[in-house]
């Protein structure tokens, strides 16, 4: 009982963030929670585009059609816009991709951003750009400083290996505090052994400049020296400031001119002379894309060409020699399943099929607003009509059945609500048509009800107690439940496999409200009426039943 009670609390709090207005933090936090509004309710655009199949193989259209698909969908989400909808619908032979962009207002820009140039791209290495160069002298002017801001530290004073395992960017010696223990002469660098091995440095004192190598500056310290002549060896601690080059900074590229618009195919194969090897992905270019191709693998012969779609690389293979014929293989010790992504990905690189846009529209947010605040309305209409019924007909038992079913309403609003956070594996976008399969579904909801409290009657007539009435009521009417709800849900099912736009969020919504409702009837009820003193009940029937059902006369 009391896990239910925190439960039912914890989601009303979910739903109606204004509970918690003695605490306006938490308020402020929950209430961030929104509930996904569809097109049809905060207004946007509605774009319908007509698949080009003509020219291609019939056994290759519905790939093709879903490969743009694909490719839309990562238009539309780079778009930025909150929750959109991109299907595909069929009737013949008439294939149709319908984009639902909630809350934009500019259809011009809508359009423009779904037909905007492909995001398959191949660049090549730039490591030549002096941005560059001034980058690195940027980060070696930086380093440089901090090493003569630490190299003060130590000459004041301060703890040297302390200073060496917090800024020496050595990983050999940083964690021993610097320490490169004994060497004899010819082991390190020139520069730092003339230090070290020079007379002048006693044991124990730090060198009072910094000293330049091809690494980078380091602080020296000489620390003890044992042996003569050419057995003389030197233990000294030293702190790094690494000198960085252009081939420390990560590779760069630059447009090539080859994109997504010049690649003719892509597929899986395997390596090895006889196809037993490695999947791997070959590509095959137009004539312009074979020419560019050529031009670029000439001119970056042990570079890596990179492959970009939408801005991020997907891979960068090195190039081993000119390629003219058009064709190429892509290899990175792939899985077989990762070959066919990375296919998959090339080909929604560039719309495979052409598009045509046959039809458009814009909503209006007010119009939905309005149609929102009717679906509310009609929401709690149909609440109290249902909870007065119940209570009516069913007397205590109405009553505790319209306390579940305000359960029910809070729990399925508050999955409505943590549906909206990002990562969320299903989220649900409220639309006019799934309100409607709320709405329905709260009549729903207390059917099973019903049918226990029908068979509970059954179980007094016979002169049954009270608590094994109820225990009956709920076995007894099981099966009826059972088999009414999964016959509704697996029709939900089909609706949502082959539905599209609102028939589908009918469908979702009101799956969700039966299984919800299978919930709150057969668990909630039968929490609170364990709850109850039934034994104080026991001798008021009336509560539960009017007098000619206990006498047999109901019907």
């Amino acid at each position: 009982m009391t896990l239910l009670f925190v439960s039912i609390l914890v989601a009303t709090i979910i739903a109606y963030p204004r509970a918690l207005f003695f605490w306006s933090g938490a308020e402020s936090i929950v209430g961030k929670l929104k509930l996904n509004l569809g097109l049809d309710l905060q207004g946007g655009v509605h774009l319908e585009y007509q698949a080009q199949t003509e020219n291609i193989t019939e056994s290759k259209i519905q790939e093709a059609v879903e490969a743009s698909q694909a490719v839309i969908e990562r238009r539309v989400n780079a778009f930025g816009v909150s929750e959109p909808l991109v299907q595909t619908a069929q009737s013949g032979g008439d294939y149709r991709i319908i984009v639902e962009l909630p809350g934009v207002k500019d259809i011009e820009e809508a359009k423009s951003k779904i037909r905007e140039a492909p995001f398959l791209e191949f660049k090549e290495e730039d490591t030549n750009n002096p941005a560059y160069e001034q980058l690195v002298q940027s980060l070696n002017t930086d380093n440089k400083h901090r090493a003569e801001n630490v190299l003060q530290k130590v000459l004041k004073g301060d703890d040297f290996e302390a200073l060496a395992k917090e800024n020496s960017q050595d990983p050999g010696s940083k964690d021993n505090g610097g320490d490169l223990d004994f060497v004899k002469k010819g082991v390190l660098l020139p520069a730092f052994e003339s230090i070290i091995f020079d007379d002048s440095l006693v044991n124990g004192k730090v060198y009072p400049q910094l000293v330049e190598t091809q690494y980078g500056w380091h602080i020296i310290k000489k620390e003890e020296t044992r042996g003569e002549g050419d057995n003389r060896e030197v233990r000294s601690r030293h702190i790094l400031f690494v000198k960085r080059s252009v081939q420390d900074i990560p590779t760069q590229y630059k447009e090539t001119g080859l994109n997504g618009s010049h690649l003719k195919s892509a597929r899986v194969e395997f390596g090895g002379s006889q196809g037993l090897g490695e999947p791997q992905v070959a590509i095959q270019f137009d004539d312009e894309g074979t020419k560019l191709f050529a031009d670029i693998t000439k001119r970056n012969l042990k570079k890596t060409i990179a492959i970009y779609i939408d801005g991020q690389i997907v891979t960068a293979p090195t190039v081993q020699s000119e390629i003219t014929s058009g064709e190429a293989v892509i290899t990175g010790n792939y899985s077989l399943d990762e070959a066919k992504i990375l296919k998959k990905r090339l080909d929604e690189g560039a719309l495979p099929v052409p598009l045509k846009l046959v039809a458009q529209q814009s909503i209006e947010a007010s119009l939905g607003q309005q149609e929102l605040r009717k679906s509310i309305i009609a929401g709690f209409a149909g609440f109290g009509v249902v909870a007065i019924f119940m209570i009516a007909y069913y007397r205590l038992l109405g009553f505790i059945a319209s306390i579940a079913l305000v359960g029910y309403a809070v729990f399925l609003i508050s999955i409505f609500k943590l549906s909206s956070i990002s990562g969320w594996p299903f989220p649900i976008t409220l639309t006019l048509s799934g309100i409607a399969g709320f709405v329905l579904s709260i009549g729903m909801a207390v059917d099973a009800n019903v049918l226990i409290f029908e068979r509970m009657k059954e179980e007094v007539r016979k002169g049954r107690s009270l608590s094994v009435a109820i225990r009956e009521g709920f076995n007894r009417a099981w099966p009826s439940i059972r088999d009414g709800n999964y016959s509704t849900i697996l029709t939900t099912m089909i609706l949502v496999w082959f539905g599209t736009g609102f028939v589908k969020g009918f469908a979702i919504i009101l799956m969700l409200g039966v299984v919800m409702s299978m919930f709150t009837a057969l668990v909630v009820v039968r929490i609170i009426l364990s709850a109850l003193p039934i034994a104080f009940l026991e001798k008021r029937l009336w509560l539960f039943f009017p007098s000619k059902v206990l006498n047999g006369e109901d019907t």
